[in-house]
C-alpha cells in the first residue's frame, strides 16, 4: 500500500476530478496516465463518483485512485469499499479522522490554518492537504507555516492553475499540488481525452 508521503511523490500535480458519468472514468484515467500522471483524486461530489472509482481501480492499474471530498464516516467506508487507495478531506474533525484511521487507508486530511495543522501534527499526521489554498493565503501562507512547522508536507489544492503551480512546487514543504485544470468540464463532456492527455503532459513536466 502506498503511504501518504509516497502519494505526494507520484506526480507533481494530483488531478482533482469531478465526473458526472462513470462510463468515462477509465478513459479519463488512461488519458492522465498517457500524459505521465500516476495518481488521481476522484471527488465524491456526484452520484457517479463511487462507480467511477470502482472502474478506475479495476481497469486502470497504472494509476493510484483516491476519493476526495470525503466528509463523513459513511463516505470513508463507501470509498474504501469501492476500491479507493487513499482518502482526501477538505477539513478535519475528530469523527472524520477516526473514520479515516478505521479504513486503514492512507489519507490527506485538510487544514487551512496553523492551529489546524498543529492539531493534526499532534496526532502524528505530517502529510496534509492545504485547502482552500489560494483563498487561505496561497504560497505566502505555506511559506510562513513552514517556519514553525518544518516537519509537515502539503498538497495545496483550490484555485491553483498551471501558471501558479510552479510557485507552490518551489516551496520546501510542498510535495505536489492538486489541480482541476487537467480535466476541464467541457473536455470531459466532449470526451476529448487527447486534450486531457496534453494537459497531463504539461502538468507532469512541472519541476518540483
Amino acid at each position: 500500500m502506498t503511504t501518504s508521503a509516497e502519494l505526494l511523490e507520484l506526480s507533481p500535480v494530483m488531478p482533482v476530478v469531478v465526473l458526472d458519468e462513470a462510463e468515462i472514468a477509465a478513459d479519463t484515467a488512461r488519458a492522465l496516465v498517457a500524459g505521465g500522471i500516476r495518481v488521481i483524486e476522484l471527488t465524491l461530489r456526484t452520484p457517479a463518483a463511487l462507480e467511477a472509482i470502482r472502474r478506475i481501480a479495476a481497469e486502470v492499474p497504472d494509476i493510484v485512485v483516491g476519493a476526495g471530498t470525503v466528509l463523513t464516516p459513511e463516505h470513508a467506508e463507501q470509498a474504501a469499499d469501492a476500491g479507493a487507495a487513499f482518502l482526501v478531506t477538505p477539513g478535519s474533525t475528530d469523527t472524520l479522522l477516526a473514520a479515516l484511521a478505521g479504513t486503514g487507508l492512507p489519507a490527506l486530511p485538510g487544514a487551512a490554518t496553523v492551529s489546524e495543522a498543529m492539531r493534526l501534527a499532534e496526532r502524528g499526521i505530517d502529510t496534509l492537504k492545504f485547502f482552500p489554498a489560494e483563498a487561505s493565503g496561497g504560497v505566502a501562507a505555506l511559506k510562513a507555516i513552514g517556519g514553525p512547522l518544518p516537519g509537515l508536507r502539503f498538497c495545496p489544492t483550490g484555485g491553483i492553475t498551471v501558471a501558479t503551480a510552479p510557485d507552490y512546487l518551489a516551496l520546501a514543504n510542498v510535495a505536489c499540488v492538486g489541480g482541476s485544470w487537467l480535466t476541464p468540464k467541457d473536455a470531459l463532456a466532449a470526451r476529448d481525452f487527447a486534450r486531457i492527455e496534453t494537459l497531463a503532459k504539461e502538468a507532469s513536466a512541472l519541476a518540483r
